[in-house]
């Protein structure tokens, strides 16, 4: 089947953008990990003191507490799409920067709420693998392996951006259809997100359950280093 004349054109400028999306958000919009404690003990009445302690947190409200963090990036990703996507193809563009934004600030939430920080470069390293495996890629050991922070995360994001505008490729042309482009362009980024965001909360619980039975392991063998945290913390959004 031949290729849609300028599609290759789209996916070059459609990779381009998520790739400065996801960059920024490396280098200048992440979430801040200090500022996002304050926030989440304050507004759930979670006595933790650094992520960490998210390993003693009842683990239903851990789990509460990401799948409420994942509506609420949904959200304003629908929104999103749903205004840019009132100007069809044209706003394919930053409709795409502006979403790999939202799914990576996701993904550093995420981690954060599963106890795992991202100050140190292993930990930075170990959150880019963690994003690559929510865009459903699966990195070899040799890819991962013997590389710099600095030279293995543009890897990760170049990686990702491929895949991100290979799925914004199939269903670019539904963006073309008047009047129904906004509601589509909200659906779409709808599926995108909720997809990204549920290999990535998948990744993330199946590492703290096991950091979890650690902790118990521990807490078993040093009863007074256990934490002491309320069974039913605040919850609401």
């Amino acid at each position: 089947m031949a290729k849609r004349p300028g599609n290759s054109s789209l996916s070059n400028r459609v990779r381009e953008a998520i790739t400065a999306g996801l960059s920024r958000t490396y280098t200048e919009a992440k979430v801040d990990p200090a500022k996002y404690l304050l926030r989440i003990r304050r507004a759930h009445y979670l006595p933790i003191h650094s992520f960490e302690d998210m390993f003693a947190v009842p683990q239903e409200v851990v789990d509460k507490l990401a799948d409420q963090t994942i509506s609420a990036a949904i959200k304003i990703a629908v929104l999103e799409g749903a205004g840019l996507g009132m100007g069809g193809f044209l706003t394919v563009i930053p409709d795409m920067a502006i979403l790999s934004a939202i799914v990576m600030r996701l993904i550093q939430k995420l981690s954060l709420l599963y106890g795992f920080e991202y100050s140190t470069d292993d930990e930075i390293a170990t959150l880019w693998i963690a994003a690559a495996s929510a865009a459903g890629l699966e990195l070899g050991r040799d890819f991962v392996e013997k590389q710099a922070v600095e030279k293995l995360v543009p890897r990760i994001i170049e990686r990702i951006a491929v895949r991100m505008s290979a799925e914004v490729a199939e269903t670019w042309a539904s963006r073309l259809i008047p009047i129904l482009s906004g509601a589509i362009g909200g659906g779409l980024n709808y599926y995108f997100v909720r997809g990204w965001a549920r290999r990535a909360k998948r990744h993330f619980r199946e590492r703290h359950l096991e950091v979890r039975a650690q902790v118990r392991f521990n807490a078993a063998l040093n009863p007074r280093k256990a934490v002491a945290l309320p069974l039913n913390p605040r919850t609401n959004p």
